[in-house]
């Protein structure tokens, strides 16, 4: 006796979705978005993790660059993905910055992202022109009261960790120092070198060979604790700016109602991926620490920083062009 083709449809529609969810994680490629454009260290990040989640997974982990609208094409592209961990954003500070920044944001990043783990964080350093007579915090902080409005400090663009990072330190310190906006740090640090600018502030992996070779003279490091990389180089923290803490993190996340299974699997996959000596090398050369936290303890960061960074930009009326 044949089945008649309705009821084949009906059991097919109502089966094969079942069947397929029943099918162990993953079963088909995985779309990595990195909505920046080659090169940097979240494209490292992502590439080098692909690679290994290819070969434990036998399927194929595909790294996918959007870049643009300030990550906020990457990150809405996953926003508005199924939720089956088979689309993952390559992310971090920006999507903490965007719900401030952008007023008609086409995302949330906390209600419509579940957070999966903090890979690694890049501090940021604050140095100095060679010529400026300051050897830490305290004195830059005596000398901007002293010349008010006079002190200059660049960063590698508006919205940037840097930028944020001079703002969190005139709302902090009550100092009056004007931003100078470049297009990256390639074009912020030899204005600092020569002077133009007296301060310059970003991820330290930039500023580093300078202050190395003595050509700038590092100040603190924006973070809580001190940087592996740098351990000689004190923090805003314990310099008495209590509390200061800005990085660069790279963070991963997936559509928000995802199963949890499959977080927790991403998880575990991509925290031993970063481990693997390769990947470490990478993030210590360029002057990252490694997180590997939980999706619980990243997700909590990303409340935090979106709350934080919203005041500052409302304090500074930060706006993007």
């Amino acid at each position: 006796m044949k089945m008649p083709k309705l009821l084949i449809l009906f059991f097919s529609s109502v089966l094969l979705p079942a069947i397929a969810c029943a099918q162990p994680y993953p079963n088909r490629a995985i779309r990595f978005v990195v909505p920046s454009p080659p090169g940097g260290i979240t494209d490292i990040l992502a590439r080098a993790i692909s690679k290994t989640l290819t070969d434990v997974w036998a399927q194929p982990v595909i790294v996918d660059n959007r870049p643009g609208a300030g990550q906020n094409y990457g990150s809405e592209i996953v926003a508005k993905s199924q939720p089956d961990g088979y689309t993952i954003l390559f992310g971090g500070i920006a999507n903490t910055i965007a719900p401030a920044l952008y007023p008609k944001l086409a995302y949330d990043p906390i209600k419509d992202l579940a957070w999966v783990t903090n890979m690694a964080r890049v501090p940021v350093l604050l140095v100095v022109y060679p010529n400026l007579p300051v050897n830490n915090v305290k004195e830059l902080i005596a000398l901007a009261k002293a010349q008010p409005g006079k002190l200059t400090y660049g960063s590698s663009g508006i919205a940037t960790s840097g930028h944020l990072a001079g703002e969190l330190l005139r709302y902090m310190a009550q100092i009056d120092i004007t931003h100078v906006p470049y297009k990256g740090s390639a074009l912020a640090l030899p204005d600092t070198i020569s002077g133009r600018v007296s301060v310059y502030l970003g991820a330290m992996s930039s500023p580093m060979p300078y202050v190395r070779s003595g050509r700038l003279r590092a100040i603190g490091i924006c973070s809580i604790q001190r940087s592996p990389a740098e351990p000689d180089t004190p923090t805003l923290h314990e310099q008495g700016l209590t509390g200061f803490d800005t990085s660069t993190f790279y963070a991963v996340a997936t559509r928000a109602g995802t199963p949890t299974a499959i977080i927790n699997k991403l998880n575990e996959e991509i925290v031993r991926a970063i481990k693997r000596p390769e990947v470490s090398k990478s993030l210590a050369a360029a002057g990252a620490d490694f997180v590997g936290d939980s999706p619980a303890a990243i997700t909590a960061f990303v409340k935090s920083e979106t709350e934080k960074w919203g005041k500052i930009i409302k304090l500074s009326g930060t706006r993007v062009e």
